[in-house]
C-alpha cells in the first residue's frame, strides 16, 4: 500500500512540476539594482516605442537623470527611470522600476515596466494585466490628479476637471497603488527639474519653537484654520440650475444658503497641530510623520459633504483634492483616529468627516505657499441625468510661521537604507523572537525537562512563524534567494542586493549562523512558515484521528534524496537559464500558500494544499522528501560545529524509543542523530531527560530500586 501512495505522490509532483514549467515566464527586464549602463539596445528601443518620431536619444544627463529626445533638431521631450527618483516598495518588498517618457508640456507619453518582481504579476495575473493597467496613463497630463480605485471606476467627466479615477488590477491593489505612486512622484520630480513652468523652490519649514494656546475662534481669526463657504447662490450660478432640481442632498429647504463649510489647516505647525488636535494627539501624530512629510486636517459642515458617501479610512478622497503651483498633490488619509478616540480641545469643533490627508515628501509641497484646495460637486437629478462641476478656493499661511532651510546638497541615501526605516517594527520584532529563539536553545537542556513548557511553546512559536514571519513580515525563505547567492558568487557579490527586504536579510543571516551551529533544523524546525504551517496541520490532524501512514524504512531512505536531487538540478540550470530556474522553483509551494495567501490560479492552490493534506497523514511530507531548500541548507549544515543533542550509550542498542518517536525520521535505528534531517523539535531531548520516558534511565532506576531493596 505505501508503495502505491508514494507512486500516486510521485506522479501528481511530476504533473505539477509539468504545468508549472508551460506557465510563460513572465519578462521582469533587468535588475534596477545592475551597473550595466543603460543606454542599451533593449532600453533604446523602449524609448523609441515610447517616442516613435525621435531621431536623436541624447546621453543620460548626469544631474536630472533623464534622456532628452529631440526630432531632427527640436528637444520634444524626456525619457527617465523612475527608480532614479523613487523607490516605493511593492508587495513584494522589491520596487517597481519604470521607463517613463513625458513631452514638454508634461504630458506622459507613455510607460514601460523595466522591472518588476510582484508575486501576482510574475506567475498570478501575468505581466500582461500591469502593462495593460499603465496602457491608461498616456496622453494625460501629469498636472492631473491620478488616483486608483477600481470599486468607482468613472469617467474623467464624473471625477470632477482635473481629477481622474483609474481602474486598478483586481487581487493586485497594493501593487497598482505602487505603481500609480512611483509613476506620478517620478513624473511630478522630473516635471519640476526640467520644464520650466513646473519648477518649485525649496519647500519652508514650520518653526517648531513658535507656540502659543489659542481656541477655535482665535484659529480663525489669524488664518491659521483657513476657512471656505460654498453659498448656494454661488453654486446655482456655476451649475446654471436650482438645487432643488438635485433631490435627495438635503437642498430642499429653499432658506438654505450655507452648502458646504469647509475648514482646512496645516498641522505639522506647532501653533495649529497642537492647539487644533490637543497636545498628546499632536506629539502622537509627529511620532509618526516621516521626515518631509506633511499633514493637512479637514473638515466640513453643511449638507453636501467633502467626503464621498462610501469613503473608507485609509484611502484616497474622491470629492476634495489640493492643488498647488497648477500640480496635484498625492494625498492619503492616515486613518489617524481608527484605533484611537479623539480627544480634541474643548473649543474645536468634533466633526465626524474631520480628517487627516498625508502629503508626501516628495510631493514638492510647501507649506509657505499658496494652497488650493478643490471640491467637486457630483449632482445627479436622476438616475440618467446629473452634473459635475468643480468649486476652489485658496488660503496662504502667515510667513512668519515658516523659515527656510540652507540649501545642503544632500547625499543620496542607499535604497535600502529608506527600506529598513520604512520597516523598523517589523524588524524589531524579528530580532526579538530570533533573540528569543537562540535563548530557546542555549538553554535547551534545561527547559527539555519541562515537557509541557516545550510542548506548547514550540506550537505557539509555530503560530508566530506563520502569522508573522510568513503571512505578514513576508519572512518565507526560498530555493530562490539561493540562485541569488550562488550567482553572486559567479557575477560579484554586492551585498546591497541582500539588504533590499530587511527581514528576508535578517533571516538569512540567522540561518546562515546557526547552520554552522545547530544545523538546518533552527531553520527548517521553526523558523520556515510553510513547514510550520505543515506541523500546526499535522498536530490537527492527530487532533482529528486522522490515520498516520509510516513509511517503512527502505522507501524512506530512497525518498530522502530527491530533495538533494532537486537541488543540484535547480542550482545547475540557474547558471544555464536564470528565468527557466525560478520557473522550475515553483516545486515550492511557499510563494501560492505564504506570499499569496492561496490567491492564485487553481492548479498552484491545489498543489499547495494537496502537500497540507497529505501532511496531515505523513508527517511533514513536503520537508522531508521534496524541499530544495532544506536540501540545500541540509548540505552546508553538514560543516555544523556541535552536537548539542544527547544520547547515551544504549540509544539504538537496544533502546528504539526515540526512533519510534521520531516523527521526521531522523533517528535510525543505530541511535544517533541525523543532523542533516533533524528539525531540532527537541522532543528526543525532552525524552532523554525524563525519567519516565527514556527506556534506560527508567531500567537504572529500576535495577537501583531493586538493589536498595534487597541491601535493606
Amino acid at each position: 500500500m505505501h508503495k502505491k501512495i508514494i507512486s500516486i505522490i510521485l506522479c501528481c509532483l511530476a504533473c505539477y512540476a509539468t504545468s508549472a514549467f508551460s506557465i510563460e515566464k513572465a519578462d521582469t527586464g533587468t535588475n534596477p539594482f545592475s551597473d550595466n549602463p543603460i543606454a542599451d539596445k533593449k532600453i533604446e528601443g523602449l524609448i523609441k516605442e515610447i517616442f516613435p518620431n525621435a531621431t536623436r536619444i541624447d546621453q543620460k544627463d548626469p544631474k536630472n537623470k533623464v534622456w532628452p529626445i529631440y526630432v531632427t533638431f527640436q528637444q520634444v521631450g524626456y525619457a527617465f527611470e523612475s527608480q532614479d527618483f523613487i523607490q516605493i516598495q511593492g508587495f513584494a518588498g522589491d520596487i517597481i522600476n519604470l521607463l517613463i517618457g513625458i513631452d514638454n508640456d508634461g504630458q506622459i507619453m507613455g510607460v514601460r515596466v523595466l522591472f518588476q518582481h510582484e508575486p501576482i504579476f510574475l506567475h498570478g495575473l501575468g505581466p500582461e494585466a500591469l502593462e495593460k493597467f499603465l496602457d491608461q496613463y498616456p496622453g494625460h497630463s501629469v498636472s492631473e490628479r491620478i488616483i486608483v480605485d477600481s470599486s468607482r471606476s468613472r469617467s474623467v467627466s464624473s471625477a470632477g476637471e482635473g481629477s481622474l479615477i483609474f481602474d486598478g488590477v483586481t487581487k493586485a491593489t497594493v501593487s497598482v497603488i505602487a505603481a500609480n505612486d512611483t509613476l506620478l512622484t517620478a513624473a511630478l520630480e522630473v516635471a519640476r527639474k526640467v520644464l520650466g513652468k513646473f519648477v518649485q523652490a525649496s519647500a519652508s519649514l514650520p518653526k517648531m519653537d513658535l507656540y502659543e494656546p489659542l481656541n477655535w475662534q482665535q484659529l480663525l481669526d489669524r488664518k491659521l484654520v483657513a476657512r471656505w463657504t460654498v453659498h448656494r447662490e454661488q453654486l446655482e450660478t456655476a451649475l446654471d440650475r436650482e438645487l432643488s432640481d438635485y433631490p435627495g442632498y438635503g437642498f430642499d429647504d429653499p432658506d438654505l444658503d450655507v452648502i458646504t463649510d469647509v475648514y482646512y489647516a496645516y498641522l505639522n505647525a506647532p501653533i495649529i497641530g497642537k492647539n487644533l488636535l490637543g497636545k498628546e494627539d499632536y506629539a502622537r501624530l509627529m511620532e509618526t510623520v516621516k521626515p518631509g512629510e506633511n499633514i493637512v486636517g479637514i473638515m466640513s459642515e453643511g449638507p453636501y459633504n467633502y467626503l464621498e458617501d462610501d469613503f473608507r479610512a485609509g484611502k484616497i478622497p474622491t470629492r476634495v483634492s489640493l492643488y498647488q503651483n497648477g500640480l496635484p498633490l498625492l494625498i492619503r488619509d492616515i486613518a489617524f483616529y481608527r484605533f484611537y478616540d479623539k480627544n480634541l480641545p474643548d473649543s474645536i469643533p468634533d466633526l465626524n468627516n474631520f480628517r487627516l490627508l498625508k502629503i508626501k515628501g516628495n510631493a514638492g509641497f510647501d507649506p509657505a505657499s499658496k494652497l488650493t484646495i478643490q471640491l467637486n460637486y457630483d449632482l445627479r437629478q436622476n438616475h440618467l441625468l446629473g452634473d459635475n462641476i468643480n468649486q476652489s478656493s485658496s488660503h496662504q499661511l502667515p510667513s512668519k510661521l515658516f523659515y527656510k532651510p540652507e540649501v545642503i546638497e544632500e547625499k543620496r541615501i542607499p535604497i535600502w537604507k529608506r527600506l529598513w526605516n520604512s520597516r523598523v517594527l517589523e524588524i524589531a520584532i524579528t530580532i526579538a523572537s530570533l533573540l528569543l529563539l537562540t535563548l530557546i536553545f542555549i538553554k535547551q537542556r534545561t527547559l527539555s525537562r519541562h515537557p509541557t513548557f516545550v510542548k506548547y511553546g514550540r506550537l505557539a512559536f509555530m503560530f508566530f512563524t506563520v502569522f508573522f514571519i510568513g503571512f505578514y513580515a513576508q519572512g518565507q525563505l526560498s530555493v530562490v534567494n539561493i540562485y541569488t547567492v550562488l550567482l553572486s558568487l559567479r557575477g560579484g557579490f554586492k551585498f546591497d542586493v541582500f539588504l533590499l527586504d530587511p527581514v528576508l536579510f535578517i533571516i538569512w543571516l540567522y540561518t546562515f549562523v546557526t547552520l554552522f551551529i545547530w544545523g538546518r533544523g533552527v531553520f527548517c524546525g521553526w523558523l520556515c512558515p510553510f513547514g510550520a504551517l505543515q506541523e500546526i496541520l499535522a498536530w490537527l490532524g492527530k487532533v482529528l484521528r486522522f490515520p498516520q501512514v509510516k513509511i517503512k524504512e527502505p522507501a524512506h531512505l530512497v525518498l530522502q534524496k530527491l530533495k538533494y536531487i532537486i537541488v543540484i538540478a535547480l542550482s545547475a540550470i540557474c547558471f544555464y537559464d536564470l528565468g527557466l530556474a525560478q520557473t522550475l522553483s515553483e516545486i515550492e509551494p511557499f510563494k501560492t500558500s505564504i506570499t499569496l495567501v492561496f490567491d492564485r490560479e487553481w492548479y498552484f492552490v491545489a498543489f499547495a494544499v494537496g502537500l497540507l493534506v497529505i501532511g496531515m497523514f505523513i508527517h511533514k511530507f513536503y520537508c522531508r522528501y521534496v524541499c530544495p531548500l532544506g536540501a540545500g541548507l541540509a548540505i552546508l549544515g553538514r560543516f555544523q560545529l556541535f552536537k548539542w543533542l544527547d544520547r547515551r550509550d544504549d540509544c539504538g542498542k537496544p533502546c528504539q524509543v526515540c526512533n519510534v518517536r521520531c516523527e521526521i525520521k531522523a533517528i535510525p535505528k543505530s541511535g544517533h542523530v541525523d543532523y542533516n534531517e533533524c528539525i531540532q523539535c527537541l522532543e528526543c531531548l525532552v525524552i532523554y531527560n525524563d525519567e519516565h520516558q527514556c527506556a534506560p534511565v527508567m531500567l537504572a532506576n529500576k535495577r537501583a530500586k531493586k538493589q536498595f531493596v534487597e541491601i535493606k
